[in-house]
């Protein structure tokens, strides 16, 4: 099928309203936390590179782009300098890169600066790994922001195109995101740029900062139902936020991206694999057990795995350590967003009632809060689990030091008897410092015991609420730790 400069002119212009001095229409005032960084990056590169803005559908990557375009209109920048252009729609992606650029300088002649192309959904331009290594290394003046699956780009980059981008992870909306976008007056909290910091509180900071957040916690349940997705934050019933969640997003990555992108044909094998992954969200991956149930392959099955990681729908933790054993452990699962499992799982409210799954969303919520917030410093995070049994549900590493963090969201107080692997593993690896993340609000402080360590209680709204809040900036948790 032939599509002529005629046929896609009206498409660019109808995405560039630029171009003819109209505003982008619809463009919300509120921006993700990680838009300072994505400008930064946009405006005064610290090297030249291409930019990557990688996540999940549907967690605001469109907007951002247009925020920035916006700015950088407000900034003066001709906007004849300035292309947006989605392959995600069927006549730019038949045309391809170079017709689109062709046509777009044909209209509108270059002025003088830096040129800004803008590209979503890039996974689907042909060659791309060979086209942005060129435009890379041979078109200094020109700036190349671009969304879309990792996966894909990422082996690219390995072939071809390695330290020509940078990426930009952008998960689902933290819990102070919610609050924000909801309009929600935020409660009167201390800003801290770590969580080392609340080591030297006493208590009654701990006592008068529990009380604050207190009336938050109905927002906080309604939050890891709801779901991450701004879409869904803002629909008024949790049912239909969650069909939203069910079709618009997961059902056209499962039934629509797998197979464009990695020509996935037996969708309902996939749907399947998923499904089990949603049924044993925060544990342990029993590749064979799920071989069975689906009766698949066990090649197949890790080959499943890796495309819902590559198209950010779940994480993989492997086990603490490193060498040939920790190869062969067993990963983690994690989905993208507490509000998943229960969404495809047909669970509403209801499911706030049920103690252990309840546990395993906020344990779900805080990793995803953890990574979002420390996913620019490489940190890497990994569980423990020791032959007798005893585990840590987390464990964060970077620059030498390990920070472990445990869950425990339940009703009954946490004691150190609680803790054993939790106080295993800190004898066995010299840790000074751990965190809890409990339930009351009573738990908040410092616990007393008999090792080298201290263990911080900290409940899972207030961690969450710290954790998204601190994103906003480059804070370093783990900078101040001592040695």
């Amino acid at each position: 099928m032939k599509i002529t400069r005629e046929d896609l002119i009206p498409v660019l212009y109808q995405f560039n309203p630029w171009w003819k001095g109209e505003d982008i229409p619809d463009l919300p005032p509120w921006r993700r936390a990680v838009f300072p960084e994505l400008y930064a990056w946009i405006e005064a590169p610290p090297v030249h590179r291409a930019i990557l803005l990688s996540g999940a559908r549907q967690v605001g990557k469109t907007t951002l782009l247009l925020q920035a375009i916006q700015t950088l209109l407000k900034r003066n920048v001709a906007p004849s300098n300035i292309l947006y252009a989605t392959f995600d729609h069927p006549i730019i992606k038949l045309v391809g890169i170079d017709e689109v650029l062709k046509a777009w300088r044909e209209r509108e002649p270059k002025r003088e600066g830096v040129e800004y192309l803008f590209l979503d959904e890039a996974q689907f331009i042909r060659d791309w790994g060979t086209w942005v290594k060129h435009q890379v290394d041979f078109n200094k003046q020109r700036r190349l922001i671009f969304t879309g699956s990792a996966m894909p780009l990422i082996e690219m980059e390995q072939e071809s195109g390695v330290g020509r981008w940078h990426t930009i992870g952008l998960t689902t909306l933290s819990f102070y995101e919610y609050l924000n976008l909801k309009r929600v007056e935020l409660p009167n909290l201390p800003k801290i740029s770590s969580l080392l910091s609340l080591f030297s509180w006493s208590e009654s900071d701990f006592y008068k900062y529990g009380e604050a957040i207190k009336p938050f916690i109905p927002d906080f349940y309604e939050y890891l139902i709801r779901g991450g997705f701004p879409q869904t934050a803002l629909i008024e019933k949790i049912s239909q936020a969650q069909r939203l969640l069910r079709e618009d997003i997961i059902d056209k990555v499962l039934k629509r991206d797998m197979t464009a992108l990695f020509g996935v044909r037996r969708v309902l094998e996939l749907e399947s694999t998923f499904l089990y992954l949603c049924m044993h969200d925060g544990g342990l991956l029993d590749i064979p057990d799920l071989c069975r149930n689906l009766s698949v392959k066990r090649p197949t099955a890790q080959h499943y795995i890796e495309l819902l990681e590559a198209t950010h729908l779940i994480y993989r933790l492997p086990p603490f350590g490193y060498g040939k054993g920790i190869l062969r452990g067993r990963f983690k699962i994690y989905l993208a967003d507490a509000a998943i499992s229960p969404a495809v799982l047909l669970k509403g409210k209801e499911i706030l009632n049920d103690s252990t799954a309840l546990g395993f969303l906020v344990e779900t919520c805080v990793f995803k809060h953890l990574f979002a917030r420390y996913y620019a410093l490489n940190i890497r995070f990994t569980y423990w689990r020791d032959k007798k049994g005893n585990e840590v549900d987390l464990v964060a590493e970077t620059k030498g030091e390990i920070i472990p963090f445990e869950i425990k969201y339940r009703n009954q107080h946490t004691d150190l008897k609680d803790l054993e692997g939790l106080m295993e593993f800190c004898r066995g690896k010299k840790v000074k410092r751990a965190y809890v993340v409990t339930k009351s609000l009573d738990d908040f402080g410092l616990m007393k015991n008999t090792s080298d360590s201290t263990l911080l209680k900290i409940p899972a709204p207030l961690l969450c609420y710290w954790m998204g809040e601190a994103e906003q900036s480059i804070n370093h948790l783990f900078d101040q730790v001592e040695s």
